[in-house]
């Protein structure tokens, strides 16, 4: 293990520290209630920029192989802000819907009423908001790529760049029904203050399981 190895394990270890200890853990929901999009801005630019970290090290042995990490730093902070809104609106949503009898209302008075709501959730977001956003972070994401060419990246040298087959056949089709339903069924059944919160913890698991996906798709070619 390199020395940076060390300090990144370290750091995941502060982060859940932080979240197991009562007095920081009460700070962080607070502070979420209090400053939402800021706090939605600091948690997923952490986590997310840790997580994309880690891939990159998995694929590259290099840390910091991405250019432009300031950038996507921004960029993962942006996309934290609009997560505070959207968890909102599909959490908010759905339960006036099931209150309205728009869908279907299977109360019992018992916790598989909350896995139902948090399930419903989770599957109208991830059907409805998440292929827009994966769209958008991967718009985003060849922009800074093709920055380190010589010319201006054009939205149709964008476009051309972006592998859509594999966007659609794996990113969408497959980890959302897979992965990312079942992981946000979990973070919509956490008080809300720790949603976002969950949301980069999942965006660290999912960025470590794709590169070592592509990793055994690489040795066995």
């Amino acid at each position: 293990m390199k020395k940076l190895d060390y300090f990144f394990l370290l750091f995941f270890v502060f982060i859940v520290t932080l979240l197991i200890l009562p007095f920081t853990r009460d700070f962080i929901g607070d502070s979420s209630s209090k400053y939402p999009y800021l706090m939605g801005f600091i948690k997923t630019s952490i986590l997310a920029s840790y997580g994309e970290m880690l891939a990159s090290r998995l694929m590259t042995k290099n840390y910091f192989s991405k250019n432009k990490f300031i950038f996507r730093f921004i960029v993962w902070g942006f996309l934290g802000m609009a997560f505070v809104l959207v968890f909102k609106i599909f959490d908010q949503g759905i339960k006036a819907s099931l209150a309205a009898n728009l869908l279907p209302n299977i109360a019992t008075g018992t916790f598989f009423d909350n896995i139902y709501i948090a399930f419903l959730t989770s599957l109208f977001m991830n059907i409805i908001f998440a292929p827009t956003f994966m769209v958008l972070h991967r718009f985003t994401d060849t922009y800074l790529d093709l920055t380190k060419e010589k010319d201006k990246p054009t939205i149709k040298k964008i476009i051309e760049t972006i592998d859509w087959n594999n966007f659609f056949s794996f990113v969408v089709f497959k980890t959302i029904p897979l992965f990312w339903i079942p992981a946000h069924t979990i973070t919509f059944l956490l008080p809300e203050n720790f949603r976002v919160l969950s949301a980069g913890f999942l965006s660290i698991a999912l960025g470590l399981i794709l590169s070592i996906a592509k990793i055994k798709k690489t040795k066995t070619i």
